[in-house]
């Protein structure tokens, strides 16, 4: 179970505890996060580095297991899949993107270009300082911009705050944003950029993506044409959820990736 941006290991909790009575679950903190390594140099956040971990953590179980990505852990599970097949039997995607559909929405520089412009304030330099201030304030209304944040306790927040104040921590999750080559043009103006060959990015096992529809920070255009990278797509979309999908429908969630790991969805 890898997680995203700005979360950690724990954010599988609730989901990971509905589904431990048939499945054991791992939810690692990936690099630069919780208590995972956190190296300060950008280059150490590139694709290859992050998937090198997740593949050396699948040698080491002895896989190949099912992987569930959200986010930037989707981005991981996804590289995953397409390098190193040969671990992951199954994939399952929250709310997260494909890098051919993604890259190809962002460089029409429409409606996704627009909901993406806020990588460009994560990638500054002084960005940890603005995320950090007054509690990291600023960090906490990313998260909840335009989403339903009922999930998030008191509890639940402090926990989130414990992590990012890790010594590191928050420079490591920034890094993944400053080390991609993702290009994010200005809306209305897009960007001259090829789109990603198909068979080089192929998702050959079978694959499933739920979808959470009320999502504002990635939006159904980002994974228009995911068919044509993927041998076995199945979709299933959710209208009253968004981003943060796995907290807000856990048990709706498990009952979808269970009945699809069993072949009935």
């Amino acid at each position: 179970m890898l997680h995203g941006f700005p979360e950690y290991g724990g954010a599988w909790g609730d989901l990971a505890t509905l589904l431990a009575d048939q499945y054991h679950c791992i939810a690692p903190d990936q690099r630069g996060y919780g208590q995972s390594y956190a190296p300060p140099e950008v280059e150490a956040y590139k694709m290859t580095q992050l998937v090198g971990d997740m593949a050396a953590l699948v040698e080491q179980i002895g896989g190949p297991v099912s992987v569930i990505g959200h986010d930037w852990g989707a981005g991981v599970a996804y590289a995953l899949a397409i390098k190193r097949p040969d671990l992951v039997d199954r994939l399952v995607i929250l709310n997260g993107v494909h890098p051919g559909p993604f890259q190809r929405a962002l460089a029409n520089g429409g409606t996704q270009a627009a909901a993406s412009q806020y990588i460009h304030f994560l990638r500054r330099e002084d960005a940890e300082e603005r995320l950090s201030a007054d509690g990291h304030a600023k960090l906490l209304s990313l998260f909840a911009e335009n989403m339903d944040m009922s999930w998030m306790t008191p509890d639940r927040r402090a926990e989130y705050v414990a992590e990012w104040s890790r010594p590191g921590r928050l420079t490591g999750m920034l890094n993944w944003y400053r080390a991609t080559s993702l290009v994010v043009p200005e809306p209305g103006v897009g960007a001259d950029i090829l789109p990603l060959p198909v068979d080089p990015f192929r998702v050959t096992m079978p694959h499933l993506l739920i979808w959470g529809l009320g999502d504002t920070a990635l939006l159904p255009e980002s994974n228009e044409g995911l068919e044509r990278y993927c041998d076995k797509l199945t979709r299933v979309e959710i209208e009253d959820a968004d981003h943060w999908i796995v907290h807000q429908r856990p048990a709706q969630v498990a009952q979808i990736i269970r009945g699809w790991l069993s072949g009935k969805v």
